[in-house]
C-alpha cells in the first residue's frame, strides 16, 4: 500500500504515477534534444508519428492520440501546415471536421524523427524481454482503463 496516497505508508517513489512521470519527463528531455536538432518539437513529432501510422485522420482523432486538447492541436497543425510539414482539407463527410494529411516534407521529417528517436527507444528497452514488455503494456493499458470510469466527461 505504499504507493497509495491515502495511506500512512505512502513513499513517492512507490507511487506509480510518480515514476510514470519522471520516465516522461526523462524521455521527453532525451528526444527533444534530438528532434530539435532536425528542426521538429515534440508536439509535431507526435502528430507526424500518428500521421504515419494511417493518414489522413481528423484533427480531434490526432488530438486525442496525441493526448492533447482540442484547440492546442489545432494550433499546432496549423503551424505544421505553415510549414509544409502537413495539409489540412474539410471533411468530404462532414465539413466541420478537418482532415489532416502527411506531406511530402512531413513523411522526410518523420523518417529523419524516426532516425533520431529509434536509438533512444532500443536503449529504453534495453534488459527488458519481450513478456515484459508486452506485459508492461498490458499492465498500462489497464491501469488506463481504469480510470475510464471516473474520468470527466468533456464535450
Amino acid at each position: 500500500m505504499s504507493g497509495n496516497p491515502g495511506d500512512s505508508a505512502f513513499r513517492v517513489k512507490r507511487y506509480p504515477f510518480y515514476l510514470l512521470n519522471r520516465l516522461v519527463s526523462r524521455y521527453n528531455s532525451i528526444i527533444d534534444q534530438r528532434l530539435r536538432a532536425i528542426d521538429l518539437d515534440i508536439p509535431s513529432w507526435r502528430v507526424l508519428m500518428i500521421l504515419g501510422e494511417h493518414s489522413p485522420r481528423g484533427a480531434r482523432e490526432i488530438a486525442e492520440a496525441a493526448v492533447i486538447n482540442l484547440s492546442t492541436m489545432t494550433r499546432i497543425i496549423q503551424r505544421m501546415s505553415a510549414a509544409g510539414l502537413v495539409t489540412t482539407a474539410a471533411s468530404a463527410d462532414d465539413a466541420r471536421v478537418t482532415m489532416v494529411a502527411i506531406a511530402p516534407l512531413g513523411e522526410s521529417q518523420l523518417a529523419q524523427a524516426r532516425q533520431a528517436t529509434a536509438p533512444v527507444y532500443a536503449h529504453l528497452i534495453t534488459g527488458l524481454e519481450p513478456d515484459d514488455f508486452e506485459k508492461l503494456i498490458t499492465l498500462l493499458d489497464r491501469l488506463h482503463d481504469n480510470l475510464e470510469p471516473i474520468a470527466p466527461r468533456t464535450g
